[in-house]
């Protein structure tokens, strides 16, 4: 029995030894602990001054929505202006004047001259006139273009009533004219009145409407709907008696031709103009792909400048954390007295605080998070641009939120952790 005893006995002993992993993971078991009743403590410390602590994490608020509201501001520019591209098209040139001092550069003959290039299917002049449009007792300002025929094809308009007009009304200065669907808004939609076949006055001048265009929607801050369009004769002769022309827009038979029709139609205007090449500042040639560019990096630019700005007011709000959790430091140096004295190290002390900037840095992102999304689609809308919501905007911005936490709520956790118990719990 005496061995059977022992035998049973063994065992029992072997249990009863507390192995290195065991020791580990009852460490770790430990640590969690006392992670999860620092943050309870800190939770109950912020609750405690709730109001201070709202108050505090303003400017985290205002940093991380700024930064989200720009992101999809600048989103959704870069989709409308990739939207832009597709509708007009891979295969157009633009030529503008150049500088101010040359502004009244173009000339009809200039236009006339491209029309022979090789692969240009279509060359339009355009004169741009601001006017007044009137039918019956309703007036609305407008843009009045004056371009060819060819120019539907170019801008790729399509018709909701009526047609174009034609080859022969711009050979006789016909005063005809094709107006958008912001026209008819404003003109013809309180009445009921369908316009096509109706006068309308511009700038004093009488015009018959033989068309409406289908509406291309409000892009961001212009408004292709809002204009109408008449022959450049008619408006040459009627609206704006000019020497030079504001505009002249070139469509090549296939985008793989682009950039070559490029190089011969600025050689060419250079050659005309009497420019040494590659110094031409009197007129500008540039395809679609590089008008969107032009417009994504001015985007870009302005996108950086504000989120910038936003980089100064987090910075700002973390200044106010560190502030606040000295002062919190100041403020219960006798309970860190009395916590030492029970046995907490100074690494829970220092955890406590850090958590607690932790949080109040946290709280602040997901409340900016929330606020710069509904802020970005309100300013999405008002300008009738996509909203685009980034989600890496988020994550960064709820991050850079949590980092601010952390590097601005160290020195007063460390500082706290450091305090003499004796001369703490001494402390009134």
């Amino acid at each position: 029995m005496s061995s059977s005893t022992k035998i049973q006995a063994e065992p029992t002993r072997e249990t009863s030894i507390i192995r290195p992993g065991q020791q580990r993971l009852k460490a770790k078991r430990k640590r969690g602990l006392m992670i999860g009743a620092n943050f309870g403590s800190a939770l109950d410390a912020l609750w405690a001054n709730r109001l201070r602590s709202l108050l505090t994490t303003l400017g985290v608020v205002i940093g991380v929505a700024a930064v989200i509201a720009v992101v999809i501001l600048t989103q959704g520019a870069t989709a409308f202006l990739n939207q832009s591209l597709t509708a007009l098209g891979t295969n157009t040139l633009v030529i503008f004047p150049g500088t101010a001092a040359s502004s009244q550069s173009l000339t009809l003959d200039d236009e006339k001259s491209l029309v022979k290039v090789a692969h240009v299917a279509n060359v339009s002049p355009v004169l741009t006139i601001s006017a007044q449009s009137v039918f019956g007792n309703q007036n609305w300002n407008t843009r009045v273009q004056g371009v060819y025929p060819n120019y539907q094809s170019i801008q790729s308009w399509q018709m909701a009533r009526g047609t174009w007009y034609s080859t022969d009304d711009e050979t006789a200065a016909q005063p005809v004219a094709v107006i958008g669907q912001t026209i008819v808004d404003n003109l013809f939609a309180t009445t009921g009145t369908n316009p096509i076949g109706q006068t309308i006055r511009i700038n004093g001048q009488l015009f018959r409407v033989v068309g409406q265009l289908q509406s291309k929607g409000a892009q961001g801050f212009t408004n292709p709907d809002d204009v109408i369009f008449v022959p450049y004769s008619t408006a040459l002769s009627r609206l704006k008696n000019s020497t030079y022309i504001d505009q002249i827009q070139v469509q090549v038979d296939n985008a793989n031709n682009v950039n070559q029709v490029q190089l011969i139609v600025t050689a060419l205007l250079e050659k005309r103009h009497h420019i040494t090449a590659g110094v031409a500042d009197d007129f500008r040639v540039r395809n679609s792909n590089q008008l969107v560019q032009t417009a994504q990096q001015q985007s870009t630019v302005l996108g950086a400048l504000l989120v910038g700005i936003a980089a100064i007011s987090l910075s700002v709000g973390g200044i106010g954390i560190m502030n606040i959790m000295l002062v919190s430091v100041t403020e219960r140096t006798r309970e860190i007295g009395i916590r030492m004295a029970i046995g907490a190290r100074q690494r829970d002390i220092r955890n406590q605080f850090l958590i607690e900037a932790l949080t109040l840095s946290s709280l602040g992102g997901i409340i900016g998070i929330t606020l710069g999304i509904l802020g970005g689609f309100a300013l999405v809308s008002a300008f009738h641009l996509p909203f685009v919501p980034s989600i890496p905007a988020v994550l960064l911005a709820f991050g850079v939120s949590a980092a601010v936490g952390v590097v601005f709520g160290l020195y007063p956790a460390v500082r706290a952790s450091k305090l003499d118990p004796i001369v703490a719990l001494r402390t009134e």
